[in-house]
């Protein structure tokens, strides 16, 4: 089978073997009523209450949406509003600590016997997925169409994150179990566990560990930028085409993080809902990158504090990877749901875009093969139809067009801006 086109990066993976270690707990943590995609929730709490570790303290009626939990124990000092990295306002919550971690009585582990109970445990889990979009993870399992097929990305083919090369090291057996978790109540007969080549540790323990197992079948990947796109690795771990407009489920693929499989099985055992995370914290203003355990609200100055980063020379704040990453804007900004990653930048190359060359590199790095020199000509012009015929609406953001065009123009980034002038029915 053809695997689809990509391109070849500098891994720098640099933790990948660093083990987890836990950031300390702050003497405040801010945790917003959003961090998903989907609908905010509202406070279920207000000023003066006190929580405790694993507290419902944000909900919402809207299908589309995960509850939100505390990780810390202690006293809510104020809530206001926030305004996240893309811009949404929501309310925010802000929690002092008591340093006691004191549990909640109402963290215990969930009675899963079908589809609708697992479903509904992983809702008040306040699970999405972790590989960085965010999408509710319940929604994705109560998929409507007849699935057979369970994807495990474990790609993580950004440069420097290692967080989920670290789960498949530290954490295989809630994988596996998550996997099994997951096939026996939503019936579906067999799963694709998909590690790129250059994780051979990964790839050989979780072939050990199967090997018994037919219905899980570990597939190694090209180590080849942007595997873990969600279509890309459906087609190259399936054979399947998810074409436009299509869900995986169309298809009848269900594909959930590695991290995710993970954190469900680990819930499933403990009732401890999502609370933390962990990020791989480097860049070269960081003097001991590491791979570090934080309670979601943790502000990101101080795990850059924790892996003694140079501040001051921080000019470059990016949360998750390099290529797919967004700019942090306020280094108090909180850890969230989807935090993998924090990257601080203290030096490097700011290249001026010049007139395109017609050179077709960034067509050949598409790995869905568009012309993005085409669609960056038909948005300059504002031409929806040529937009539309030049299927700009598969982009998936992955950066390799702006990665490898010798003329510097910012291909990615005017892609997405087309994508937003296509009327949405």
């Amino acid at each position: 089978m053809k695997k689809l086109n990509g391109i070849r990066l500098n891994h720098r993976k640099n933790t990948e073997n660093s083990p987890t270690v836990n950031a300390p707990v702050p003497e405040k943590v801010r945790i917003p009523m959003l961090m998903n995609m989907g609908a905010a929730c509202l406070p279920l709490v207000k000023v003066g209450d006190e929580v405790k570790v694993g507290q419902k303290i944000g909900d919402s009626d809207v299908p589309f949406s995960v509850p939100v939990h505390s990780g810390v124990s202690g006293r809510v000092i104020s809530i206001g509003k926030y305004r996240t990295a893309v811009g949404t306002l929501c309310d925010i919550v802000e929690i002092e600590t008591d340093g006691l971690q004191t549990p909640c009585e109402s963290v215990k582990p969930p009675v899963i016997t079908d589809k609708e109970s697992l479903v509904r445990a992983v809702r008040e889990s306040g699970l999405c997925g972790l590989g960085g979009a965010g999408f509710p993870t319940h929604i994705k399992l109560n998929a409507k169409n007849p699935i057979d097929t369970l994807v495990i990305n474990g790609a993580e083919c950004e440069p420097y994150i290692t967080a989920d090369y670290r789960e498949m090291i530290e954490s295989a057996d809630d994988v596996i179990g998550g996997i099994r978790l997951i096939m026996k109540n939503l019936g579906i007969r067999s799963a694709k566990l998909a590690i790129e080549a250059n994780k051979p540790d990964a790839i050989r323990k979780f072939t050990d560990m199967t090997n018994n197992d037919d219905s899980i079948d570990v597939v190694e990947l090209p180590s080849l930028y942007p595997q873990g796109a969600e279509k890309v690795i459906i087609y190259n771990s399936t054979g399947r085409i998810v074409g436009e407009g299509e869900l995986p489920a169309d298809k009848g693929v269900i594909v959930i993080n590695i991290s995710t499989v993970g954190f469900i099985h680990r819930y499933s055992q403990t009732g401890i809902p999502l609370v933390s995370r962990r990020l791989t914290i480097d860049g070269n203003a960081v003097r001991e990158p590491k791979n570090v355990r934080a309670v979601v609200g943790t502000p990101f100055r101080e795990l850059l504090e924790f892996c003694n980063a140079d501040i001051d020379s921080i000019i470059k704040l990016i949360g998750g990877g390099p290529m797919m990453g967004m700019s942090v804007p306020d280094i108090d900004m909180p850890v969230i749901k989807t935090s993998n990653a924090l990257l601080a930048i203290n030096r490097f190359d700011m290249r001026k875009p010049s007139a395109c060359i017609r050179c077709g590199r960034c067509v050949k790095a598409c790995p869905v093969n568009l012309m993005p020199a085409e669609i960056d000509k038909a948005y300059r012009i504002r031409d929806i139809e040529d937009l539309k015929s030049l299927k700009v609406m598969l982009c998936m953001n992955c950066g390799s067009c702006t990665y490898v065009c010798p003329a510097n123009r910012n291909l990615a980034e005017t892609n997405q801006l087309a994508k937003a002038l296509i009327p949405r029915n």
